[in-house]
């Protein structure tokens, strides 16, 4: 088993250093898409992925989540990463000078207060890091890219200004994902469960399906809905628990959920991040 764990993106995006911070003994593994991320693992090129999910600016992160009730893979393992943007350039560029950034579509907006203060223009790249790749290889002196402090490393580029972003609470939460899940209790932190169900065609089957975890204090953190087959009524969904399938109270909640459901798929128990609170 190779001793890799594979991200979205180009080396020094944001997705590489949760990697680093997570698992700094592993070989971080780059690829192009999210589907390659998963592919990756499912094929054994790669121990682990690292997927983002969501923003506490920007929100879900669509493209990942998608994939998730499909991928074949489980949720081993969350992480927290505080989204920190620095604005880079090449050596000799000075903050006056540059007219436009680019980074990913996502990244632009978290720090859209400092772009209007500095009347500078906002150009969506597919990746940040890889932007900051290509600016260090263009030697433009007008243009900058928003990446992380780890982008400007990896490419020897200057930082402008860091830590730019509207919101100091900016946080990105990842899942890591295995081949293999993990339902052993790790630690003495809180767990969490998460899992994907359809419920039956049946009136309020939804809100009869979620009274079990009300009833039985069992904490639910999210729950968000997946369109399925093209149809636009929303029947499969995604939830994200606190507690440990054999606890007690969520083997009971559990039960009664799965009378209200035609399907119900356990993604992974994990325990929590130390910076989830």
């Amino acid at each position: 088993m190779t001793n890799r764990i594979a991200f979205q993106g180009a080396l020094g995006a944001y997705s590489h250093e949760a990697c680093i911070a997570y698992r700094p003994d592993m070989e971080p593994f780059p690829c192009q898409t999210f589907g390659d991320v998963l592919r990756a693992v499912r094929d054994s090129d790669a121990e682990l992925a690292m997927l983002p999910v969501e923003n506490s600016s920007y929100g879900r992160v669509a493209d990942s989540h998608r994939l998730l009730p499909e991928s074949g893979l489980h949720i081993v393992d969350e992480c927290f990463i505080r989204v920190k943007i620095s604005l880079m350039a090449n050596s000799g560029a000075k903050l006056e000078s540059i007219k436009s950034v680019r980074a990913h579509l996502v990244l632009l907006p978290q720090a859209q207060q400092f772009l209007d203060k500095h009347n500078i223009r906002a150009d969506t790249a597919a990746d940040s890091a890889g932007a900051a790749a290509k600016l260090a290889i263009s030697k433009k002196l007008d243009e900058g890219v928003l990446a992380s402090k780890l982008a400007a490393e990896t490419y020897g580029l200057d930082i402008l200004a860091q830590d730019i972003e509207d919101y100091v609470h900016n946080t990105t939460r990842f899942l890591v994902m295995s081949r293999a899940p993990n339902l052993e209790r790790r630690g003495n932190d809180k767990l969490m469960t998460t899992f994907v169900f359809q419920v039956r065609n049946i009136p309020a089957a939804l809100y009869k399906a979620m009274g079990g975890f009300a009833t039985n204090g069992v904490n639910m953190t999210k729950l968000e809905s997946y369109m399925v087959g093209g149809s636009f009524t929303a029947t499969q969904f995604y939830a994200d628990i606190e507690g440990h399938p054999d606890d007690k109270n969520v083997a009971r909640a559990l039960e009664e959920l799965s009378y209200f459901t035609d399907s119900l798929s356990i993604l992974g128990v994990y325990p929590t991040d130390k910076n989830r609170y």
